[in-house]
């Protein structure tokens, strides 16, 4: 049996008016159960030598709705600063392009996946690479 723990640390002096320190862990388990996930598309690249416009990067026909998924995406640019552009991806749900939020250089994400709606991205810029893998349960 798989362990799978995804754990999230988030730090800042000036975030607030006080310094903040929060520390979460969470194991990932197949759905209703107390079992581990088992099962990862493993972690891929791609690189995309023209803008991409709503191009799929994962399908939800590829994952069962009814079971526990999970998605990681980054973009591997170096985090921007005031020299460099703002070369970003863009992250949209299903056939209406939901948006749900821009990854920057050196951002990234790990978010719970129904598995109905593909997830698609956009690039902002040419020659733009994206880092990603889905843990995940077979039904």
């Amino acid at each position: 049996m798989a362990t799978t723990t995804a754990t999230l640390t988030l730090n800042s002096g000036d975030l607030t008016g006080d310094a903040i320190s929060i520390n979460v862990t969470s194991p990932l388990h197949k759905a209703g159960v107390n079992v581990g996930l088992d099962q990862t598309s493993g972690l891929a690249k791609k690189v995309y030598a023209a803008a991409q416009s709503n191009a799929t990067l994962i399908s939800a026909g590829d994952y069962d709705d009814n079971t526990a998924n999970w998605v990681y995406i980054k973009n591997p640019l170096p985090p921007v600063t005031s020299a460099e552009t703002d070369d970003y991806i863009t992250l949209t749900l299903g056939a209406s392009n939901i948006t749900l939020g821009r990854l920057y250089g050196g951002q990234w994400c790990f978010l719970p996946y129904e598995g109905e709606q593909d997830i698609d991205i956009t690039t902002s810029a040419t020659n733009m690479e994206v880092e990603f893998m889905v843990v995940y349960q077979t039904a």
